[in-house]
C-alpha cells in the first residue's frame, strides 16, 4: 500500500470562500494594520486590538465555510483504505469537516474553530466565544481563570507547536508520494516538508497555480485548477 502525504495551503480553500491572506493580493499585504490583529505582541498588550480582532472574526468566513470538491476528494481517497496523512497550513478545519479523521490531519498553524486561554491553556469552541461577543462581551475572558482568550491559531510572533511539526516531518520522511496542493511553498518551516520528502525518496507532485521554490525537485507539476486537478490526480493514485 502506497503511503501518500498531502500538504495543503490556502489555495485548496479559496473555492470554499476563504481568501488567501498571505498571497499577492492577500489581506495581510493589502492592509498591514489588519496583520496587527493576529500578531501576538499587540494582541496581548492592547485591549483595543483584541476587541477589533474579535469583531473581525465575527465577520470572518471560516465558520461559515464548507468543504469543496478538493477537500471531499481527499476524504474519499482516505475512505478507500489507502494510507493517507494530511498536513495543512490552513486553520479552517475543512479537511475534518469533509470526513478525514482528525488523527490523520496535522494542523501546522492551529485551528480557527477553537479558542485557547493564554493563561491556563483551557480550550473551548470559537463559536461559543463569538456568541459571547455578539451578546456584548467585546473581549471575552476565559471562563476558567479570567485570562486572555485567543484563537487557537499560530499568530504572527508565535512558534509552531514542536510536537505537531515533528509528527509532520516524520510523515514527510515516510511518504512514498508527497503532494503539495495550493501552497506557495514559501512559508517555513512548512514549505521545507516538500524538500524533506523529496530527499527521502518520495515522488513529489506540486499542484499550484504559480511556480514555487520547490518546482525543480518535483516529479510532476500541475497548474490546473485544484478543484478539478486534485480529484483526477487522486483517482490515478488509487
Amino acid at each position: 500500500m502506497t503511503m501518500v502525504a498531502i500538504l495543503t495551503g490556502a489555495g485548496i480553500s479559496t473555492d470554499s470562500g476563504i481568501p488567501d491572506y498571505r498571497g499577492p493580493d492577500g489581506l495581510w499585504r493589502r492592509d498591514p494594520e489588519a496583520e496587527r490583529l493576529v500578531t501576538y505582541g499587540p494582541y496581548m498588550s492592547d485591549p483595543e486590538i483584541r476587541r477589533r480582532s474579535w469583531r473581525m472574526r465575527l465577520d470572518g468566513p471560516v465558520l461559515r465555510a464548507r468543504p469543496n470538491t478538493a477537500h471531499l476528494a481527499i476524504a474519499a481517497y482516505e475512505k478507500t483504505g489507502n494510507a493517507l496523512r494530511v498536513i495543512t497550513q490552513n486553520v479552517d478545519g475543512l479537511h475534518q469537516a469533509a470526513g478525514v479523521p482528525a488523527r490523520k490531519v496535522f494542523e501546522l498553524h492551529g485551528s480557527a474553530r477553537s479558542v485557547v486561554c493564554t493563561a491556563c491553556q483551557a480550550r473551548s469552541s470559537m463559536a461559543e466565544a463569538l456568541e459571547r461577543v455578539k451578546a456584548g462581551e467585546a473581549d471575552p475572558p476565559c471562563r476558567e481563570c479570567g485570562g486572555i482568550l485567543k484563537s487557537a491559531t499560530v499568530m504572527f510572533g508565535e512558534h509552531l507547536d514542536p510536537e505537531v511539526l515533528a509528527r509532520a516531518m516524520a510523515v514527510a520522511k515516510a511518504a512514498e508520494v508527497f503532494l503539495a496542493v495550493g501552497s506557495s511553498l514559501q512559508v517555513q518551516p512548512a514549505a521545507s516538508l516538500a524538500g524533506l520528502a523529496a530527499e527521502a525518496g518520495a515522488r513529489l507532485i506540486i499542484v499550484n497555480a504559480e511556480p514555487t521554490p520547490y518546482d525543480p525537485l518535483a516529479d510532476e507539476i500541475v497548474r490546473e485548477p485544484i478543484g478539478t486537478a486534485l480529484p483526477a490526480l487522486l483517482d490515478r493514485l488509487r
